[in-house]
Parts: C-alpha cells; sequence; structure tokens
C-alpha cells in the first residue's frame, strides 16, 4: 500500500529489508520470541519468528474467478479524517444509486487507519471509536444490506505502512483472520511493511492458512490480496496463495505513474487466470491528476489486462465524465471475461501499443494505445490479434459504443496518451454495419503564430463494404484560418481506398504558445444508406520556433513530458516526487550545471521546426540512488530513433549521446528502464544541446 516507487527510499521498511539482506548472507537470523506460539496470539510480537506453513493448501475455490471490482478509500482520503464509517456507507450507497453494483462493482474496501494503534487487553484489534464509532461489524451489516461487500486492511509485519504504526498482523495471523470473519469481512488487503525480514512466502501463506481456518469455522470466506508490492515476485509463486498479487510498487494520479506501472505489469499475462489475477493497483479515474482522456486509457488498459478494478476516488465528489468512464459496462466486460485471460502485447514500437485479449465468445479484445504526446495512428490486423481467417469482422467500439465492418484491418488515429479499445469478431455479422473508416491528419497541427502550417487529412474505408458519399472537414478555434486545397469529398470509397485533403491552417499573429481544440471530422453512409458520423478530436498547439545556434535544452519550453516519478527537472536531478526537490546533476562522481532530470520510463518532446541539425547530451545514472539503477537514453525524431545508449548503470561513467536530427519538426528525448524493471531509475540528460 504505502509502499513508495523503488526511486523512493522506503524509510518504514528499511529495518525490514536489512534483515531479510543478513539473513540472505548467514550473518543473522530472525529473533525468536521467549513466548510459546500460543501466547503470540494475544501479546504484540516484537520480532516473530516464521511459521510454520503447508504449502499444499489453496485459497477457497469458486472465490475471484474474475477480477475483483470495488472500491478502496486510500487514494483519495489517505488517513485524513474524512475516512470514516459516514463515507464508506456513503459509497455503498452510490454504487447502488449511479448504476456501479449492477455493473458489477461489490467490494467496499477499508484501507489503513481503521485502527486504534493498540490492540487491547486480550490482543484484539480495535476500531477507531472516532471513525466507526459502531465497530466494523455495523458497517459490514449496512454494506451487505445493500447486496454488497466488505474489504479490510492490514500489514504482514508489526506494524502497517502508516507512520503511526497501527497494528500488524505478523505473529497474530488466526486471531486477526478470525476477527475480521466475525465482523462479516469479505476481503483482505494484507501489506508488505515492517515484516521484520520473515520470508514472503512464509508470511503470506500463514495469511492464507488463518483465513482458510476462519472460513472454516464461521462459513465466511475471504478474498486474498496480497500486497508486496512485486518485491518478491509473487506471480511466480503466489497462485497457491492468494487471489491476486501487487505485481508493483504503488500507483500515484498521474501519467508517468500509471504508464510505468502498466508496462511492469503487461509482460507478466501468463501467470493470470480466474483465481489468481495480476495487480497493478487501484484505479486514480477522478482523481484530478490525469484528463479524462488520459482515465479512459488507465480503465481501458487496467480493463484489457484483466486487473481488479478497485475504484480510488471519493465518489461522493465524482463527476459525471468520471461515472461514464468507471460504468462502461462494454469496458468492464472485457475485465470480468469468463475466460480470464490477460491482454497479451502484439506490437509497441514507436510508443504505439497493440494490446490483444482473447475471449472467452472467441472475440478479441483490442486496445490500440497511443503513449505519445501527439496524434499517431496505431494499427494492426485481425490475423496478428489471433483470429481465424474471414470474409469481414463486425469491429465495436466500446468506448463509442458503435459497430462497423471491417476486411481485417484495425487501426485508428489515437489521440496523444489516448486509447481506442475495440472488441473484434467473426462471427458472420459484419454485413450488418456500416464500415469502419479511419480518420488521421498528416503534418501535425503545430503552427508558429501568424504562420501557415500545411497538413493532410485522410479518411481511410477499412471495411469490407463500400463508404459512399465521404465528406470531411477541419475545424478550428475563433481567429484561425483554415482552407481546404484539394477535395474534401468522394463519391465513394471502396476497401483500403483513402479520401486525401490537403488544408492550410493559419494561426493569428497574436496567437499566445500554448493548445488549442480543433477536431477532424467526416460523415458517409454505409451501402444501405446509414449515416455514419466519426469525429477526431485534435490538439493544435501555437509554438516557437528554437533560437539558431547552440541552445541548452534545459532553458527550451517543451511540448509534453513524461516521467516515471515525479516532473521531469530542470538543471537537477529527478529527486523525488515534488517539483524542486532535486540535487545537482551528478553522475559517476562529476557534477554538471545543466540538463534535465528524468526518471524511467520518461519521455520529453521539443519542437524542432525542421530547422535544426544535432542533439547532443552526456547521459547515464544519476549518483543519487547510490548503486542503483539502470536506464537506457533514445533519442527519436519525428517517430524515428535516431541515437540510443542501450542499458547504463550507476557504475558507468557518463555517455555521449549525438543525433542527426536534420528535418525533423519534434525531437523526442526518451529514458526507458534499460530492460529490468524501474528500480531507482533516475536518469541524467547532462549538458543536452540542440544545434540548430
Amino acid at each position: 500500500m504505502r509502499q513508495l516507487p523503488a526511486s523512493t527510499t522506503r524509510r518504514r521498511v528499511v529495518g525490514s529489508l536489512t534483515a531479510a539482506l543478513l539473513c540472505a548472507a548467514g550473518l543473522a537470523t530472525p529473533a525468536t520470541p521467549a513466548t510459546p506460539a500460543a501466547a503470540r496470539e494475544t501479546t504484540g510480537p516484537a520480532a516473530p519468528s516464521p511459521v510454520a506453513v503447508d504449502p499444499g493448501v489453496r485459497p477457497p475455490d469458486g472465490l475471484a474467478l474474475t477480477p475483483p471490482m470495488g472500491f478502496n478509500n486510500w487514494n483519495s482520503t489517505h488517513c485524513r479524517a474524512e475516512f470514516d464509517e459516514a463515507m464508506v456507507k456513503g459509497i455503498a450507497d452510490l454504487f447502488v444509486e449511479k448504476g456501479l453494483k449492477e455493473a458489477g462493482y461489490q467490494y467496499v474496501n477499508l484501507d489503513d487507519c481503521w485502527a486504534l494503534p493498540k490492540r487491547d487487553a486480550n490482543g484484539r484489534l480495535v476500531p477507531d471509536p472516532a471513525r466507526f464509532p459502531d465497530g466494523i461489524k455495523a458497517v459490514a451489516d449496512y454494506v451487505h444490506s445493500k447486496g454488497l461487500k466488505l474489504g479490510i486492511y492490514t500489514s504482514a509485519g508489526t506494524k502497517t505502512c502508516n507512520s503511526a504504526g497501527f497494528p500488524g498482523a505478523l505473529g497474530h495471523e488466526r486471531s486477526d483472520a478470525r476477527q475480521f470473519a466475525d465482523w462479516g469481512v469479505d476481503y483482505l488487503k494484507y501489506d508488505n511493511c515492517n515484516n521484520q525480514g520473515v520470508d514472503a512466502k512464509q508470511r503470506y501463506i500463514a495469511m492464507r492458512d488463518a483465513l482458510k481456518a476462519a472460513a472454516g469455522s464461521t462459513g465466511r470466506p475471504i478474498v486474498y490480496s496480497i500486497c508486496e508490492w512485486g518485491e518478491n515476485k509473487p506471480w511466480e509463486w503466489a497462485a497457491d496463495v492468494g487471489h491476486l498479487w501487487r505485481t508493483t510498487g504503488d500507483i500515484s494520479d498521474d501519467w508517468g505513474s500509471m504508464l510505468s506501472i502498466m508496462k511492469q505489469n503487461l509482460p507478466l499475462a501468463q501467470h493470470a487466470g480466474p483465481g489468481r489475477w495480476n495487480d497493478p493497483d487501484m484505479l486514480e479515474v477522478g482523481n484530478g491528476g490525469m484528463t479524462d482522456t488520459e482515465y479512459r486509457t488507465h480503465f481501458s488498459m487496467w480493463s484489457i489486462m484483466a486487473a481488479p478494478l478497485l475504484i480510488g476516488s471519493d465518489l461522493r465528489k465524482a463527476t459525471a465524465a468520471t461515472f461514464e468512464i468507471l460504468g462502461n459496462e462494454e469496458v468492464i466486460a472485457v475485465d470480468q471475461d469468463p475466460l480470464g485471460k490477460q491482454g497479451e502485447v502484439v506490437s509497441s514500437e514507436g510508443g504505439r501499443w497493440v494490446v490483444a485479449k482473447e475471449m472467452k465468445d472467441g472475440s478479441r479484445a483490442v486496445a490500440l494505445f497511443n503513449e505519445t504526446g501527439s496524434p499517431q495512428s496505431v494499427a494492426t490486423t485481425a490475423k496478428a490479434v489471433g483470429l481465424p481467417g474471414a470474409d469481414a469482422y463486425t469491429l465495436r467500439d466500446l468506448w463509442q459504443h458503435k459497430s462497423y465492418d471491417t476486411a481485417g484491418r484495425i487501426a485508428a488515429t489515437v489521440p496523444a496518451h489516448g486509447t481506442v479499445l475495440l472488441r473484434v469478431a467473426a462471427d458472420g455479422q459484419w454485413s450488418h454495419h456500416p464500415p469502419a473508416a479511419e480518420l488521421g491528419l498528416k503534418g501535425g497541427l503545430l503552427v508558429e503564430a501568424g504562420k501557415t502550417a500545411k497538413v493532410t487529412s485522410e479518411v481511410t474505408d477499412l471495411g469490407r463494404s463500400t463508404a459512399q458519399r465521404v465528406s470531411v472537414s477541419l475545424g478550428a478555434p475563433a481567429g484561425w484560418a483554415v482552407r481546404a486545397t484539394s477535395p474534401s469529398t468522394a463519391s465513394s470509397l471502396r476497401t483500403g481506398r483513402t479520401l486525401a485533403t490537403s488544408w492550410s491552417v493559419t494561426a493569428p499573429a497574436d496567437a499566445r504558445p500554448g493548445p488549442y481544440e480543433m477536431s477532424l471530422k467526416a460523415t458517409y453512409r454505409s451501402p444501405k444508406g446509414a449515416r455514419v458520423e466519426q469525429a477526431l478530436p485534435l490538439t493544435s498547439r501555437v509554438v516557437v520556433a528554437p533560437p539558431a545556434g547552440s541552445s541548452s535544452l534545459s532553458g527550451l519550453p517543451w511540448l509534453s513530458t513524461t516521467n516515471g516519478w515525479g516532473p521531469v527537472e530542470r538543471d537537477t536531478s529527478n529527486g523525488e516526487q515534488q517539483p524542486g526537490d532535486g540535487k545537482p546533476i551528478t553522475i559517476g562522481g562529476k557534477v554538471y550545471a545543466k540538463g534535465l532530470g528524468v526518471h524511467a520510463e520518461s519521455a520529453v518532446e521539443y519542437y524542432t521546426g525542421a530547422a535544426c541539425e544535432k542533439v547532443t547530451a552526456l547521459v547515464g545514472v544519476d549518483d543519487e540512488k547510490g548503486t542503483k539503477g539502470t536506464v537506457a537514453f533514445e533519442i527519436w525524431a519525428d517517430g524515428e530513433k535516431a541515437a540510443s545508449t542501450g542499458a547504463l548503470t550507476n557504475a558507468m561513467p557518463a555517455r555521449e549521446l549525438t543525433a542527426d536530427v536534420t528535418g525533423a519538426r519534434v525531437v523526442r528525448l526518451v529514458a526507458t528502464d534499460g530492460g529490468d524493471g524501474v528500480d531507482s531509475d533516475h536518469g541524467d540528460w547532462a549538458e543536452a544541446r540542440l544545434s540548430c
């Protein structure tokens, strides 16, 4: 839960990690308390010994056959006073009132801070009377009365992760599990702080066995969520222990965090299935740190990854857009498909991702995801996603809630940070639908004030049937001049044919640098006469050309940034999560005055206006994380990789990286995890310069 990403010092668990390292080296063993095991159930353990476990015991059958769906308060409230009985009951009420229960959400889960800091005289957990004056059982009864289920939280350590130090369950597994079952708890999130160096498998198996015993005596099985942050690769051993396991550190409500976690979870598809789910952490949808486009991507990608869908925003304050995203039953159906497959990556070149998921009915869910900061055409085929050969296919857009036919090509121009989520089937019903069409724009909408940009729109018929009476238009802000310089209509488009229209777009001379909303629209008719309207939302940007000569990139305005932890920093290292908290850029003991401090996965885009020739930098892993970190650096020019380093470690000195970017309009600096996962991957673009 509160485990900080690998880039951050884990102050609350450093003792546990130290103990584990000493044990591994044969220099120490976990301390064994003098009291017998029976007494440890009623007294607070200082440093419990490993618990005997039975590896052959499995979780109760029939639980979590699809990924759990529900709510957890932590991302929106943390430990603030607003987390209380009234909030929990209010969330249960909203599940019913807003249709979320009907859509499949059922768990209302309490996170840390629900208990008092000390157990009672009998060693039992005590609900905080200020937050839960009627106790946990009364809250569970209320939630159950709504046809929903209640979840609770504790840690596989002596204390939970909160700095206040609430009681953990290490050494109290049996009594705590029985207490949860007696209260009517249906779901347990079991965290990883203050674990005293006890082996992870032993800690988590001990609670599994305790939950099984409690279920046997009370008749209440509990879904078991293992939250050890992926440190011990639980996907390799936890299928017989819990129903879901965290694969990553904690998510934050920002694009970089969500993207990094998604990339860590995607390769683990083979380990997921009914009753055993990879958990890339809770949803941030609606918390305000991302755009609605980014939140739709978040929800789409979690669904195609068959991830648990646990709402992390306060639904009492949620917007209509948030409810629309969380309540999309067609997207939820992808997540909840009973076959239980996690989507797998088909391609990911240049930040253009195709992820496909096999569905029980034989169809494929297909996510076309664009991680870059500008619209991109993302494409695949029915064959590539595993569908059988057919004359044509039905293609269903799960956000538009519209169906089309396709001859086999699956493609869309996807907005920056957006995802088009489709369901494609060889169902023989394609002729009932109009042809699919891809709208796209070549040339990009980067315009200097007072100047004219030339762009080309494209409408391409992807269908087996013919698009008729095709028309396209490009809308711009008031005061902008937009003019078609070639035909914008076509009487018909057969399969694979394109209507390409040239446009001149002129921004006013007094337009301020920044983003402006535009839209590309197309209309056409199917062979049966049905009228189809499609729109591609676009963001144009008024930009400033870089100056002639050599300029430090840290002093130039960027188009967009993505960063795996905190913001991209100018002339300092990445630091931590807050802007301006970096240190002097230092690689191999040498300090550099200028540059960019980033954290994998990271991308920084610049407008170069086809007027520049070269990017140079000294790159490496910053010294601020000691011996940790592995980062690979890349320079891209107009979507093509121009230079790269391969993986660099903290032990290596700064390496010179130079790229020829002649003629490029956009240059992108990328830092990846080096292929070994994200762990303290603080990278530096020291002395990064652009020559124009």
